[in-house]
């Protein structure tokens, strides 16, 4: 893909994630960690610590479908993004208690994940909906998986090379494309309805 915007390599500083500026466009190399519901539900509802240090990470809202090698490695078959705000409550105890910079997902996050990307350093990237070809094409390799009884939705470790392109759409700086598109949308409900006179 052609070279744009940003090239990110995790683990990312927090002066990197407090770097990105909505609508900026990044792609990202080196670990991603892959969680869903289950997993967080896990670490946070239930108390049990990750078996990984996900200080600076970048995770990824997915629970990819997956095979097995003759020698028992995972191989991706389609990693896909699944909607982001009904995780929106674990954002800020993944930024504050973990030290996670950055999460993939699609569909954007409410104005309290906002206040903790200020408040912690870090970024939401949205990705593209439907775009699970692309983004599986990017994984080099699935090369950890832990909680397996979470299948899938458990914790995965994948390398990524130019994952993206994705868009910087909350940053740590109050920056929120979902949060203008929204505006910009009821600005123009309100002109409709004084021109129909409701």
């Amino acid at each position: 893909m052609a070279e744009t915007g940003k090239r990110l390599t995790s683990p990312l500083s927090e002066v990197q994630a407090r770097d990105l500026r909505a609508g900026d466009t990044v792609v990202v190399d080196g670990i991603v960690y892959g969680l869903r519901d289950a997993t967080l539900v896990r670490m946070f509802d239930q108390g049990v610590a990750p078996p990984v240090d996900l200080a600076g990470a970048i995770v990824l809202h997915t629970a990819p479908n997956v095979t097995r090698d003759p020698d028992g490695r995972y191989l991706p078959l389609s990693v896909g993004t699944t909607t982001s705000m009904r995780m929106d409550r674990f954002t800020r105890p993944l930024l504050a208690r973990h030290g996670v910079r950055a999460i993939i997902g699609k569909g954007g996050l409410s104005a309290e994940s906002l206040a903790a990307f200020g408040e912690h350093g870090g970024a939401y990237l949205a990705i593209t909906g439907g775009a699970a070809a692309l983004e599986t094409v990017q994984v080099e390799a699935i090369e950890a998986v832990w909680w397996e009884d979470l299948l899938p939705e458990c914790l995965w470790r994948f390398r990524v090379r130019g994952l993206g392109p994705l868009i910087v759409g909350m940053d740590a700086h109050g920056g929120d494309l979902y949060g203008d598109v929204a505006a910009e949308a009821h600005r123009r409900l309100a002109d409709i309805h004084a021109r129909l006179g409701i």
